[in-house]
């Protein structure tokens, strides 16, 4: 709701589901950094290790609770240096509720859900209808309206853009709903979590021509388009322009404000990044923890409108 006063064009949550099914807005699987869950004596039991994205990760899963049990949980802020004051008074969302928080709001404000760590939930949660969580995601959807292909006239009244790391999921769901699809793309090293590729095969031309019926564009993390050294851009890949050329749309993630995430050369300054990345890399959206400095970086560089 803070991000819609702030001006976002979209509100952005990672989906997963808990034990009993129900489709919740969580990033991680894992419910140590971002949850209260430590202080909850009644689930000590609940502590396991799993597999996930070829790695042995120990904690609470979201997988091991049910709705009911996660709602009395509180968020809290994964990085210290941020403001902590709202950890515990935020219970987490179910994706209903999410999308209820768009439709309510005073203008149009689209959604971009994400289908999180489907390997992992397919593995975990069974549904009685022998449906999968792409199924579950894409009825729920259906159900509150979100139809119709990029910039049609039902798009345009509900927009939605449907995110994965998961190629396999995006390519799942392109017969059940024409709602558009962006495809993400972590740090060329690593793994996707569905095939034996690494990111770096994923950007390839070739693999580009695969994916470009499914999807209307690409996330990468931003240091995939531009590599990092020593907290320094160094020279841009040609990613945007490989992107461009077969007509898709470049989202990259994420732009944050802190000096800890701002690269030498921006001079600390937001403004700078946003400048850069939008003007000189060319990139056609971005997805921000300040949506506030990104809208009024968007007011304060758009030519105001002719008198008449």
């Amino acid at each position: 709701m803070r991000a819609i006063e702030e001006g976002a064009d979209f509100i952005e949550s990672d989906i997963l589901s808990t034990k009993d099914g129900v489709l919740i807005c969580h990033h991680d699987v894992n419910l140590d950094d971002t949850t209260d869950v430590a202080d909850h004596k009644e689930f000590a039991d609940r502590k396991r290790t799993y597999e996930v994205q070829g790695m042995n990760m120990t904690g609470f899963f979201t997988v091991d609770f049910t709705v009911e049990e996660l709602t009395t949980l509180g968020a809290k802020q994964r990085y210290p240096f941020r403001d902590q004051q709202y950890n515990g008074k935020f219970p987490i969302i179910t994706l209903d509720e999410y999308i209820a928080i768009a439709l309510d709001a005073p203008r149009v404000v689209g959604i971009y859900p994400e289908i999180k760590n489907p390997v992992f939930i397919n593995q975990q949660v069974k549904w009685a209808d022998g449906k999968k969580f792409e199924d579950k995601i894409v009825a729920t959807l259906k159900k509150y309206g979100y139809k119709g292909s990029y910039m049609s006239k039902d798009w345009l009244k509900q927009p939605i853009f449907i995110q994965s790391f998961a190629a396999t999921s995006l390519v799942y769901i392109s017969n059940m709903t024409d709602s558009p699809k962006v495809f993400l793309i972590d740090d060329v090293t690593i793994l996707t979590e569905d095939t034996n590729k690494t990111y770096n095969e994923i950007t390839s031309d070739k693999y580009l021509d695969y994916i470009k019926p499914y999807v209307v564009g690409i996330g990468p993390w931003k240091d995939t388009i531009v590599p990092v050294s020593n907290n320094r851009l160094t020279t841009p890949t040609d990613l945007v322009a490989r992107a461009h050329s077969r007509n898709l749309q470049v989202h990259p993630y994420t732009y944050r404000n802190e000096n800890q995430f701002l690269h030498s050369g921006f001079h600390q300054d937001a403004y700078l990044e946003y400048d850069y990345w939008i003007n000189k890399i060319g990139v056609d959206g971005l997805f921000t923890d300040f949506t506030g400095s990104l809208h009024n970086f968007q007011e304060l560089t758009s030519p105001l409108p002719k008198l008449q």
